[in-house]
């Protein structure tokens, strides 16, 4: 049975570890190319475990491989926006 690392995106343990294997070293890079961080729950359930992930497999710390770049909207959204609310203007 697989381990998830992110269940939002379906990323498993062994996913993230052959990526380790061949060479990815950075977390930014592990976010981009797994989605991990990038679902409903934005991370919560899942970097954390990514972090130590990459650090248990290349000897680092968890300090050492560090954080992901967490980026804002370029424009504020409403929340209704996000909720899939319409505004008057919009009708």
């Amino acid at each position: 049975m697989p381990r998830f690392v992110c269940r939002c995106m379906d990323v498993t343990e062994e996913e993230v570890i052959e990526l380790i294997r061949d060479g990815v070293r950075d977390i930014q890079l592990l976010k981009r190319l797994t989605r991990v961080g990038t679902g409903p729950c934005q991370g919560k359930a899942c970097l954390e475990i990514l972090v130590k992930i990459l650090a248990r497999e290349t000897g680092l710390t968890p300090d050492e491989v560090g954080l992901i770049t967490l980026r804002q909207p370029v424009d504020p959204v409403r929340i209704g926006t996000l909720a899939g609310e319409v505004h008057e203007e919009e009708c």
